[in-house]
Formats: structure tokens, C-alpha cells, sequence
């Protein structure tokens, strides 16, 4: 399983040594610019790249997932569905044409499909923040911080001294200590605050309304008023990807429910590769900040994540306070 934040590939790719029967390739939560790369076809090619047996590394892809999920694709044979790709040779994988129930659907990299207008389904009901809302009143002298570690989708808990005036607990931006925010959108609810570190930012926020599982809106920053700004751009647009800094803002609006884009792919793509240039730029080392924070709020993925709720141990299963 390789994605644009948690990449397994590496660490997996042997094990059809012994299991050529049982083990396949999955393409999972890639960012829009590193799916225009390639996704299967990708991890074919470094399979064969790496030595391993062409028709192995093709029945991975190809035969044992169509045999293990008991699909009627994908195998080409007689009374099949005439479903395949042709590729340009057997080290590169190149796609040249792809066909579905025998019909070509794109060729060179270009859809044949044509586009079709639909309704735009969406959820947001939920009011703009004020920088006052991200305020965290200190409960004690130290606190739970989430500590992401770089294509992992677990955390790590660190228990960290708060940086504390005049009763507010405050980001320490020199020990790279920012506050993560989650906001609902489906109801209007003070946001739940925490802290969090690795990610990098010396100035501003970014934010995003992909947050897996609730796809509430998630947000990391430096200040309360950057936290405010990043989050008021995706709730203006009712979904979407946002930086904010003191100078400039940016958002790639995602307008189906919040989680999609009616746009062009690979012009959602290199908006894309833009706003993460930006996040990277304010300063976040993590290769993929965007994939990194929707993960943020998955609190079935130990050990602490942040809900709309709060704090959340995944190895205790349960709410935990932010402070001790």
C-alpha cells in the first residue's frame, strides 16, 4: 500500500516471495498531482525495477485481486468483459490505451469519457470562526501534544510543557509546538483545540475539509488569527483546501461534499502541487502536510488523534484530557 503520506511499498514488496498467491499492489490516499504520476502502473514498475519476476509482480496487479474479491473482470477470458490496458513495454508501463466492456476510454493519457454535468452534493452548516474560538484557557502547567511522524499515519504522545501567558496556553513556535483545531461542519460548535508537532509551519495555517472519517474541517497554524483564516476560506467555499498567512490566502475549493473536485484532474492537480509548494514554503517539513493532516482526526489509528469531541487515545479507546 503506497500513498502520498503513509508509503509501504518498501517495506512489503518482498513478501511476494513467499505469498505470490495472496498479496497485491493498492494505490491508496493519493494527492490529485501524485495520482497524475501514475498509481499501479507505478508500483509495477518498481516491482520489475527491483528484480522481481514480471509475471509475479503482473499477477499481484492483475489476477489475484480479480480472484480474491470474485470479480467478473479483469482476466480476459472467454465471455469476459473486455477490460484491460495496453502498455507501451514491460518495464516502464506506460499506459497507451485503456479499454472497458471493449471500448476504448482513453488514449495517450487523455479521457475518451465526456464529461456530464450532475448536481453538486454538499454538507456544510456551520458559521465563520473568530480568532477568540481557537483560544486555549491553560487547565495545567503541562498538555498532551500529538506528534506526527512522517509517513506514518500513527502519532506518537509526547506530554510537553505549556507555554503559558496570562491563563492562555500558546504554540511554541521555536520547539515547533502549533495548535491543531478541529472544527464541525455539519452543526455549529465551538471548535476543539489541541497541540501538535512536526509539522513545521513558521507562519500561518493551513486547513483542509478532508479529515477522515467525519470530514470535519481540520486546521494547523501558528496564531489564532492565521487558525480563523484558513478555516473562514473552506467554509466560505463549503469545502475545499486552504493556507492562510498574514499577506496572502489561497484555496482550491473541493465542492462535492467537501471532499472532491468538479474540475479538471489534472487541473485540480497542478493546483494542487501549488498550495502544497505554499504549506512547504511557511515552513512544513513533512513531505506531504495535506495527506498528513487529514489523518489528523482519524481517531481509530493510535495513539492520540483530535475530534470535533477532543482529545482521543486510540490505545485506551477513549477521550483523554488535553491537560494534566
Amino acid at each position: 500500500r503506497e500513498g502520498s503520506a503513509a508509503k509501504n511499498f518498501e517495506a512489503l514488496v518482498d513478501l511476494d516471495e513467499d505469498y505470490e498467491d495472496a498479496v497485491m499492489f493498492c494505490s491508496d490516499d493519493k494527492h490529485p498531482d501524485n495520482l497524475a504520476q501514475g498509481h499501479i502502473n507505478e508500483l509495477v514498475k518498481r516491482a520489475v525495477a527491483k528484480g522481481k519476476d514480471v509475471f509475479k509482480v503482473l499477477k499481484a496487479a492483475c489476477v489475484n485481486p480479480v480472484q480474491h474479491y470474485k470479480l467478473d473482470v479483469g482476466l480476459l477470458r472467454e465471455g469476459d468483459w473486455a477490460d484491460f490496458i495496453v502498455v507501451k513495454d514491460l518495464r516502464n508501463f506506460e499506459t497507451i490505451n485503456t479499454y472497458i466492456n471493449g471500448v476504448k476510454v482513453s488514449a495517450g493519457g487523455k479521457t475518451l469519457i465526456p464529461a456530464v454535468e450532475n448536481k453538486t452534493i454538499n454538507n456544510f452548516s456551520c458559521a465563520k470562526k473568530a480568532p477568540a474560538d481557537f483560544q486555549v484557557g491553560a487547565m495545567g502547567s503541562r498538555l498532551r501534544v500529538i506528534q506526527v511522524l512522517d509517513g506514518q499515519l500513527i502519532t506518537e504522545e509526547l506530554l510537553q510543557e505549556a507555554n503559558v501567558s496570562e491563563g492562555i496556553a500558546l504554540p511554541n513556535i521555536e520547539e515547533d509546538i502549533l495548535k491543531i483545531a478541529v472544527v464541525n461542519r455539519y452543526s455549529d460548535a465551538p471548535p476543539a483545540v489541541a497541540f501538535i508537532k512536526n509539522f513545521g509551519l513558521k507562519e500561518g495555517a493551513i486547513a483542509s475539509s478532508v479529515a477522515h472519517d467525519s470530514h470535519n474541517i481540520i486546521a494547523v497554524g501558528v496564531d489564532d488569527e492565521s487558525l480563523a483564516s484558513a478555516v473562514n476560506l473552506i467554509i466560505d467555499s463549503q469545502g475545499g483546501i486552504s493556507v492562510a498567512t498574514p499577506g496572502y490566502n489561497r484555496l482550491l475549493p473541493l465542492q462535492v461534499a467537501g471532499l472532491m473536485s468538479t474540475q479538471d484532474g489534472y487541473a485540480v492537480a497542478s493546483a494542487y502541487t501549488a498550495i502544497d509548494r505554499m504549506a512547504k514554503e511557511m515552513g512544513s517539513r513533512l513531505s506531504a502536510p495535506f495527506m498528513s493532516l487529514s489523518f489528523m482526526a482519524l481517531l481509530v489509528i493510535p495513539h492520540i488523534k483530535l475530534s470535533d469531541q477532543g482529545l482521543f487515545d486510540g490505545q485506551q479507546f477513549k477521550f483523554v484530557d488535553l491537560f494534566l
